[in-house]
C-alpha cells in the first residue's frame, strides 16, 4: 500500500505530539479514505510536502513569498503522485531555491491541513501538508517563478513576516529543540 509509510510516520508523530491528536486523526482518515491522496486530481485535497529549510547556522529559515497565495510560507509543493513525502519536500525545496538540501531529520517535523482557495480551473480544496527539517550548506538561493521573493529569516523574527498559526507552531517547535 503506497500510503503505509506515511500512515506509519504519522502514528510515530502522534506519539510525540498528543496535543495535535485531532489534526493527526483528520490526516489519517483522509489517507485511509483516499487511495489517490497524492494526486492533484483528488478534488477533496491532496498530500503536499514542505521544508523547514535551515541555514547552516540553524538560526534562520528560508521563507518564500508565495506568488499565488501572496504570503510568506515555508518552501513546499504538490506530491504529484509521489508517496515519499520527504522526497517531495527535498524536491520542492531544491526547485524553489536552487539550493542543495539534505534532511536534518527523516521524521515528520510538523503537519498541517489548510484550505487552498478556488482559482481559475481549480476548486477550493485542502492541502494535507507534511513538513520536514532540512538544511543546506549554502545560502545563495535563486528565486523561482513560484515566488515573489525568498528570504532568510531569523527564526525568532518569523512573526514579523506572518501570523499564520502553523508557521508560528513550527517556529516554536524548532526553538524548543534548541539547548
Amino acid at each position: 500500500m503506497h500510503r503505509r509509510k506515511l500512515l506509519d510516520s504519522l502514528k510515530i508523530y502522534r506519539n510525540h505530539h498528543e496535543e495535535e491528536s485531532d489534526l493527526i486523526e483528520r490526516f489519517i482518515v483522509f489517507l485511509e479514505e483516499n487511495v489517490n491522496c497524492f494526486d492533484r486530481q483528488n478534488s477533496i485535497g491532496h498530500v503536499t510536502g514542505s521544508a523547514w529549510l535551515l541555514r547552516p547556522d540553524h538560526h534562520c529559515v528560508l521563507l518564500t513569498h508565495h506568488k499565488k497565495l501572496n504570503r510568506w510560507l515555508q518552501l513546499g509543493g504538490h506530491s504529484d503522485g509521489e508517496s515519499d513525502t520527504l522526497r517531495v519536500a527535498i524536491r520542492e525545496a531544491t526547485e524553489e531555491s536552487g539550493l542543495t538540501v539534505r534532511p536534518l531529520d527523516k521524521a515528520i517535523f510538523d503537519i498541517d491541513i489548510h484550505e487552498i482557495p478556488e482559482r481559475e480551473n481549480e476548486p477550493t480544496h485542502l492541502h494535507f501538508d507534511v513538513r520536514f527539517l532540512l538544511e543546506t550548506a549554502g545560502t545563495d538561493f535563486v528565486v523561482s517563478l513560484e515566488s515573489n521573493d525568498l528570504q532568510w529569516v531569523k527564526i525568532t523574527d518569523i512573526d514579523q513576516y506572518t501570523d499564520e498559526g502553523s508557521m508560528l507552531r513550527m517556529r516554536d517547535k524548532w526553538l524548543n529543540r534548541l539547548p
